[in-house]
């Protein structure tokens, strides 16, 4: 780095010094990555209100189950999506409150 073309070297060296591990920062850039899917935010939106199976997400978004099968696969490779056995039903819900918060979040910002 050239000294004398940066002009505020200590918080240069703090950004550094906090900045993740490339392979945290590739792992977070993968999640977004997941969130840039409006298929897939659909359906997390479908789960934010409700736990439901992939039948009634289907049916909620005029999708075919196995198209909604598939992204659930997705999001559920990624953490985002859980899922718990009703005797032979598979029951969809958001994974946590972090998810719940991400999809919040998200939504107030392009509401503003």
């Amino acid at each position: 780095m050239d000294k004398e073309k940066i002009l505020n070297p200590d918080a240069v060296q703090r950004v550094l010094e906090e900045l993740p591990d490339e392979e945290i920062l590739y792992d977070l850039a993968e999640l977004f990555r997941v969130f840039g899917d409006s298929t897939r935010i659909k359906i997390m939106y479908t789960l934010f209100e409700s736990e439901l199976c992939v039948g009634d997400i289907a049916e909620a978004l005029n999708m075919t189950q196995s198209a909604v099968s598939h992204q659930l696969r997705v999001l559920k490779a990624n953490k985002l999506v859980k899922f718990r056995r009703s005797g032979k039903t598979m029951i969809y819900s958001l994974d946590d409150d972090h998810v719940r918060s991400i999809l919040a979040l998200g939504m107030d910002h392009v509401e503003e």
